[in-house]
């Protein structure tokens, strides 16, 4: 989210539920209890139901969307679902998100007849948005996710242990990690989509504000093949390691990177440091083989 206005918003409003909710300083965050100070109620349906107003008219539209839908939140009634098949840590990220809908006080005030047929696209992409960077900040407690992460050395299981400590899952505390980190690190998040043995497709990307400064905005291929040495990694079915080295080409010229890897099924994450980037912590990180 790009709008320096909205996350400033979004962050006292953030401060104050978890300050008010006496969530502050808790672990893992007590994702239920931020709910229930914001006024809004969890189903207690064992299946997942999608509210009739959240049903947009076309049936392709519905169809389509239902592939992707994890949760949904009924404006009238105020109420959150979720899929109750999805993982505990995943189910606490969703929980905020759809909080963030029904909390935000300019998605507050959208009447619950004006659901995902009458909105804009754009809209919607904005509250989306908006809805990830609430529960972001939400579950990971805003400043003292970077208190904590500064505690730990730059690398891959920093992320894997703030994650347990939180409530949250490896995907969204190694993103938050990449993003926020005061030291130079990007992540690739990469994706199986055609169930290729030599080849991953491009989810996403983050660089933390010191990489971008030094290195720019990198661009990356849409599927990697096994040109790229992580590639390799993932044919060779490891789960995670912290020994890689890639070259890239930055401003012309190869310049040579360490890498850590980890797969958790799901998605393969790649974080990407400068080779002789500051990497001292007191605290030890173990990863289980």
């Amino acid at each position: 989210m790009d709008n320096l206005h909205s996350k400033k918003e979004i962050d006292n409003l953030i401060f104050e539920i978890l300050k008010s909710s006496k969530a502050l300083d808790v672990f893992p965050t007590p994702v239920d209890k931020i709910v229930e100070y914001c006024e809004l109620n969890l189903s207690n349906k064992n299946e997942f139901h999608i509210p009739n107003n959240y049903i947009p008219k076309k049936i392709d539209a519905f169809n389509r969307m239902l592939k992707k839908v994890l949760g949904a939140f009924d404006r009238e009634e105020k109420v959150i679902y979720i899929d109750p098949s999805l993982p505990p840590v995943k189910q606490n990220f969703i929980k905020l998100h759809e909080t963030g809908h029904g909390a935000i006080p300019w998605q507050k005030e959208i009447k619950y007849e004006d659901n995902e047929d009458t909105l804009s696209h754009a809209v919607k992409e904005i509250f989306e948005a908006e809805a990830n960077y609430f529960a972001s900040a939400g579950l990971f407690q805003l400043q003292r996710f970077d208190d904590e992460m500064n505690k730990l050395p730059l690398e891959i299981g920093s992320p894997m242990a703030l994650a347990k400590k939180f409530g949250g899952s490896n995907h969204a505390a190694i993103r938050r990690y990449a993003e926020a980190s005061r030291k130079r690190c990007c992540l690739l998040v990469l994706e199986d989509k055609n169930c290729s043995k030599d080849s991953l497709d491009l989810r996403n990307s983050f660089q933390s504000s010191s990489f971008t400064k030094e290195f720019g905005e990198l661009t990356w291929p849409k599927i990697f093949n096994s040109d790229f040495p992580f590639i390799l990694d993932y044919t060779r079915k490891r789960k995670f390691h912290k020994d890689g080295t890639i070259q890239l080409l930055i401003h012309g010229e190869f310049t040579e990177f360490s890498y850590h890897y980890f797969n958790n099924r799901y998605n393969v994450f790649v974080l990407i440091i400068p080779i002789g980037e500051r990497n001292k912590s007191r605290t030890k990180i173990y990863l289980a083989s």
